[in-house]
């Protein structure tokens, strides 16, 4: 018999363009050798050029799925991504906390990338007090980490230190939204900055960079990384998923994530300009 690969749970929203949400979790988890386990937490109508509207589980279902689940399987890692409503929140908290040995990675997405909205007020405010202080890794981008430190100017080093003081272990902050030719990406800990890539930046927009970088992560932490090494391999995978993204509609790119993993090996393209440990 087949040895079993690292099981990752992926508490997420359905995206019927497999995109983003559960599905592109289900595709980078699975390419990077795990096997993806899910919990939906939200229904969303949506295409390749964003969210038309989202529909959140009841609470008590996205504690059945859970339960029912975590009662069957062996958790290696869980990645979260949009929840839905601070209700949702609170119960996936909960979970969570039943299980204080695996690694969580949170993608916390307060809206789309074409900005619609995907968490309102009550659902921040449970991110932040209730997921945020069991991350074993966040990964904001840029506006996503100063509205969680509750700052619109402040410099993203001072944020991540902050959203560090709410509990997170460590914060991996993506540039993607800053300017410049390349993508700076830094991962923060409780003494500071550990380390700093820098990307070339791709052209175009992605549907689903977030919740590729997040999968990959947590699927690299399920298989043993250091949370650093999983880090730097997570963007190295993400980098090469969006320079080899098609057009699977008429809108955004979407990240080839199977690509990604046949290109590893032989695409010296996909090394940082800078890698600063």
């Amino acid at each position: 018999m087949a040895a079993r690969p690292p099981v990752v749970v992926s508490f997420a929203a359905s995206d019927p363009t497999a995109g983003a949400g559960i599905q592109a979790d289900c595709l980078a988890i699975a390419a990077l050798g795990c096997h993806p386990a899910t919990v939906l937490t939200a229904i969303t109508a949506q295409d390749t050029h964003g969210v038309q509207g989202l529909l959140a589980i009841e609470p008590r279902w996205v504690e059945e799925q859970a339960r029912r689940l975590l009662a069957d399987v062996v958790v290696s890692a869980f990645k979260l991504g949009v929840l839905g409503s601070a209700a949702n929140a609170a119960v996936v908290a909960r979970v969570l906390a039943a299980y204080p040995r695996a690694p969580v990675v949170v993608d916390p997405v307060l809206a789309s990338g074409r900005g619609d909205a995907l968490a309102d007020a009550p659902a921040v405010a449970a991110l932040r007090a209730e997921i945020l202080p069991r991350a074993t890794v966040a990964t904001p981008n840029s506006v996503e980490a100063r509205r969680l430190a509750g700052t619109d100017d402040a410099p993203l080093d001072e944020c991540a230190a902050r959203l560090v003081a709410l509990g997170c272990r460590y914060v991996l902050v993506t540039g993607t939204h800053e300017p410049g030719a390349q993508v700076v990406n830094t991962l923060h800990g409780e003494g500071g900055r550990i380390r700093s890539d820098a990307w070339p930046r791709l052209p175009g927009e992605y549907h689903g960079s977030g919740c590729t970088l997040a999968s990959a992560l947590a699927a690299l932490l399920a298989r043993g990384l250091a949370v650093a090494d999983a880090a730097r391999e997570a963007q190295a995978y993400t980098w090469r998923a969006l320079a080899a993204g098609y057009r699977a509609g008429g809108g955004q790119l979407v990240p080839d994530r199977l690509a990604a993993v046949r290109v590893r090996d032989s695409d010296d393209a996909a090394r940082p300009v800078r890698d600063h440990a």
